[in-house]
């Protein structure tokens, strides 16, 4: 058997009530103005406008982008990025299932590498820090909130 070190960088809070630390843990990374991505489902189940609420109480500015649907294409993640380039966060924030979190990752990419989805395809593409990412899932399903992968589609050839 081959040794290993195995050192995880993720980081999980859980626990009941753990989104009312979202605040505290924004601002642990530093944050001051964030994106936060969710679908039309969840904003309508009030979630977002909770976190909102929790950032704003510890000094966070927050930018909501609603328009992610289920299964996200390159399109919703085209759609982010418009929406959040030139705005200055810091910080990314997926609320919802893994649509949202996978979608938000997405506009991660784009916004801290560039180019278009289909660039990152694979594995290890990335070549620049990323922004610092805060999942909350509000669903379990696939485990979005346990990985970093994003399932993206190409609304073309799906």
């Amino acid at each position: 058997m081959t040794s290993f070190d195995f050192q995880p960088r993720t980081r999980v809070v859980f626990g009941a009530g753990s989104i009312q630390r979202l605040g505290e843990l924004a601002a642990s990374l530093g944050a001051s103005r964030v994106l936060l991505v969710a679908d039309p489902g969840i904003v309508a189940a009030g979630h977002p406008q909770t976190a909102i609420r929790l950032l704003t109480a510890a000094g966070i500015e927050s930018l909501l982008f609603d328009q992610v649907a289920e299964n996200p294409t390159t399109d919703h993640v085209n759609a982010g990025l418009e929406f959040v380039q030139g705005r200055g966060v810091d910080l990314i924030i997926g609320l919802g299932g893994g649509s949202s979190l996978d979608c938000a990752r997405g506009i991660n990419f784009l916004l801290t590498n560039g180019g278009q989805m289909a660039d990152y395809w694979g594995v290890g593409k990335a070549s620049k820090p990323m922004l610092p990412f805060i999942s909350i899932p509000t669903t379990a399903g696939t485990g979005s909130e346990a990985q970093s992968y994003a399932l993206i589609a190409d609304p073309v050839t799906h």
